[in-house]
């Protein structure tokens, strides 16, 4: 029988975007929607700040990410892992030792990575052709 190998979860959330993020222990390999991180995002600069809570804590290479992300664009999707990737680290750190000096929370709310980003798209007014963009003004 395989052993028991713990897992750590978390879910982001991201203007429509919506990730479950489960971390187990490994070598860095990170897939979303059973496909590599680099196969799947477009841009280079999405990978990097998708993985900026782990090269922060410094668990880069001890963690394999796995992400099951739907709605949204690259950028929003991005945005909802990362979150996920957080809220998991924090469920880990949670589990080990505590030492208030080296504890994740701190680092990771000094980034400002534990705070769900709320911004949506402004919703469309009557009259307008956008959320704010009014039809051009004639005046004869």
């Amino acid at each position: 029988m395989a052993k028991d190998v713990k897992k750590y979860s978390g879910t982001g959330r991201r203007k429509t975007s919506v990730a479950r993020v489960t971390l187990t222990p490994g070598t860095g390999k990170i897939t979303v929607n059973g496909r590599d991180v680099n196969e799947y995002l477009p841009y280079e600069v999405l990978v990097m700040d998708l993985c900026q809570p782990l090269e922060l804590t410094g668990t880069r290479e001890i963690f394999d990410v796995d992400a099951k992300v739907s709605g949204g664009g690259f950028s929003g999707q991005t945005g909802a892992i990362r979150l996920g990737i957080t809220r998991a680290l924090l469920q880990y750190d949670s589990t080990t030792p505590v030492d208030s000096e080296n504890s994740f929370r701190k680092k990771l709310k000094k980034a400002g990575f534990i705070t769900r980003d709320s911004r949506k798209k402004e919703r469309k007014k009557p009259g307008l052709k956008k959320a704010r963009r009014a039809p051009q003004f004639s005046k004869r």
